[in-house]
């Protein structure tokens, strides 16, 4: 079964927009969980726009279900000198998702170049399995950089579904067949599989008919955008009837 993972970033964005804690985002943790949700996902920055470091450390004693705490592990907050490892060492989550995004970026919008980055990439999966932590590796559909990435150590690779989302309407036979290669080779490689970025109610369900494999789809924007309309229990209903 693909597990849920919501990600709550969007519900700190908002309360950030005014100050104060509304909405409560440690309490929206918990309720996304209470409304069927099997994993939380939260992707601090170092410029805390949105989810800061405190809240991921007070979320995790919050929860049951598994915990998934994406970024890149080169960030520092700017508030405190807190390094994105150490936030990461310290809480101990389910699972550590590097995502390789330039400072300043609205949204992660690439993968990682594991060619390039391999030496670094498996000093850093390396410290943070040595702590009980499965690590997944952000990452385009293209079978070469996840045939690296398997030799960097890492449990699995999450992939960005960005164009998939993008081109769907147009052609979704076409725009899935990268995604069905590239999880083929990941499959082959012996890695886990995740996917995220833009994946939605209108495009959840044909990519898991297609990948049915994947371990996990880790779901903020449209997710929350949905619950706006729809209320976050009916939302998180709607996205687990897509995974089924």
């Amino acid at each position: 079964m693909t597990k849920l993972s919501v990600n709550i970033n969007k519900v700190a964005t908002i309360r950030n927009a005014r100050g104060g804690n509304t909405p409560d985002v440690l309490k929206f943790a918990v309720d996304c969980e209470r409304f069927g949700a099997q994993g939380i996902t939260v992707h601090p920055r170092p410029d805390e726009r949105h989810i800061r470091y405190a809240d991921a450390l007070a979320i995790k004693p919050l929860i049951g279900v598994e915990y998934n705490i994406e970024g890149n592990p080169k960030g520092v907050s700017k508030s405190k000198p807190y390094g994105f490892i150490d936030l990461v060492k310290e809480i101990r989550p389910a699972q550590v998702t590097l995502v390789p995004d330039a400072e300043g970026v609205l949204t992660s919008n690439a993968g990682w170049d594991t060619v390039k980055n391999q030496d670094y990439l498996c000093d850093v999966v390396k410290e943070f399995k040595s702590c009980g932590i499965r690590v997944s590796i952000f990452i385009d559909a293209n079978p070469k950089m996840i045939e690296m990435a398997a030799r960097t150590g890492t449990d699995r690779v999450e992939l960005y579904t960005e164009s998939y989302a993008r081109e769907y309407a147009a052609n979704r036979e076409a725009a899935i067949a990268p995604f069905v290669e590239a999880a083929r080779v990941a499959r082959d490689c012996g890695l886990g599989l995740n996917a995220g970025h833009d994946l939605s109610l209108e495009n959840l369900a044909f990519f898991h008919q297609q990948i049915p494999w994947c371990d996990e789809v880790s779901i903020g924007h449209a997710l929350i955008s949905d619950a706006i309309y729809l209320g976050i229990e009916e939302t998180i209903h709607r996205y687990l009837d897509c995974l089924k």
